[in-house]
């Protein structure tokens, strides 16, 4: 089976699973699709155990444990075997760190999901490298970003952690959560605290970390543009001031506003080349399949807003929740409303699906006390509703 069937496969558990098929078929592509910073597939074998996993016939501890098995008696042997295998254990791992539903945010908790994740196949897990590194980019044309020395990680790791424990998004616009989370990423991962596994470590941290704060994130994304992640990254990071080259987060803005905002640039590499050819000079957002800088120069239709909805049914319950948590006979008695069958297919729904609202047990959809409120993306419309009737 080749790597787009296996995403397919996962994809129908996505749209027409049980909601725990839903989420541990979100957890194994964002897990194998992560392997491909470092050139990595997985075999089939784990393609199959996962969909036992997602069936729900094995638990995730099952699962890695049949991956070590398979590799432990395995007595046929490839060239691509040692790439395999890595690829097959980290994504498990990474499965089981993401099925998790605590978080460390300390510079020890990093260190512990690059330990967790990379559990059994590298040496030194969970250890911050002990010297400098260089890393040659294909969309650098063979230079390097400029990594931090490793005898400041720790202090350096400290620092932006506790800048970030320390950030309010209160009253942010989505453009400027974007940006933030974007920068902080980027800090985070610059400074390459680990000799290898550094970008599926971070991608995982900041996955766990948005998650924590509210943010529903797309697992579909990291899926299957995690090597746009990377050289996003690289991008932001790299400055050559000889060459006219300046630091460049604008690509890895466009991946989070794909992740956060739901919109849908393009993300292919030849876009971040740093000469690409002519075809791959603008990058375009495929809602418009227009370039931004061929954007139309006009006043926006104030019916779209930036979160790619049309509905005025989504700004009205917005408004509504505000910060609060309510029911849905509350969000009823707030909106006016009587019907609540019609209220859950014109309202409720399509704010769920679009990721504005949030459920406030979502591991108990049938909680006697259940409850519903904004995510940050909902907040961020939320606070820009309140400005234009201001």
């Amino acid at each position: 089976m080749n790597e787009k069937q296996t995403y397919l496969d996962f994809d129908e558990y996505i749209r027409q699973g049980e909601p725990a098929q839903q989420e541990k078929a979100g957890y194994w592509q964002t897990a194998i699709g992560l392997q491909a910073v470092d050139g990595l597939k997985v075999s089939d074998y784990l393609q199959d155990t996962a969909r036992k996993h997602i069936e729900g016939d094995i638990t995730i501890d099952e699962a890695r444990e049949l991956v070590n098995q398979y590799y432990i008696t395995k007595t046929a042997h490839d060239a691509h075997d040692d790439d395999k295998e890595e690829a097959d254990r980290v994504s498990s791992n990474i499965v089981k760190v993401l099925s998790s539903h605590t978080f460390d945010f300390t510079t020890g908790g990093y260190q512990s999901v690059h330990r967790r994740v990379f559990e059994g196949v590298m040496k030194h897990a969970g250890e911050f490298r002990t010297y400098d590194i260089t890393k040659k980019e294909w969309v650098l044309e063979g230079d390097t970003v400029r990594y931090l020395n490793w005898e400041d990680l720790r202090r350096a790791i400290d620092y932006d952690l506790e800048q970030e424990r320390n950030f309010s998004y209160k009253g942010l616009s989505s453009d400027e959560i974007v940006v933030h989370v974007s920068k902080f990423t980027s800090g985070l991962w610059q400074i390459h605290a680990f000799g290898e596994g550094n970008t599926r470590t971070t991608a995982v941290f900041v996955i766990l970390y948005l998650r924590s704060i509210g943010f529903d994130v797309e697992n579909d994304l990291f899926a299957k543009h995690s090597w746009y992640f990377r050289n996003a990254l690289v991008r932001a990071n790299y400055k050559n001031v000889r060459n006219g080259i300046d630091y460049t987060p604008i690509y890895l803005e466009r991946f989070f506003r794909n992740l956060l905002l739901g919109e849908q640039w393009d993300l292919r590499n030849r876009y971040l080349h740093i000469h690409p050819a002519a075809e791959w000079c603008e990058q375009p957002n495929l809602i418009s399949g227009q370039a931004p800088d061929k954007q139309p120069d006009k006043q926006p239709d104030k019916s779209h807003d930036k979160f790619s909805t049309k509905s005025q049914y989504i700004r009205q319950l917005v408004i509504i929740l505000g910060d609060k948590e309510m029911s849905v006979r509350e969000m009823l008695n707030g909106l006016g409303l009587k019907d609540r069958e019609s209220f859950m297919d014109v309202y409720l729904n399509p704010s769920m699906k679009g990721r504005f609202v949030r459920l406030l047990y979502p591991n108990s959809p049938r909680h006697p006390r259940q409850k519903y409120l904004l995510t940050v993306k909902g907040l961020a419309l939320y606070h820009e509703l309140k400005k234009e009737l201001s």
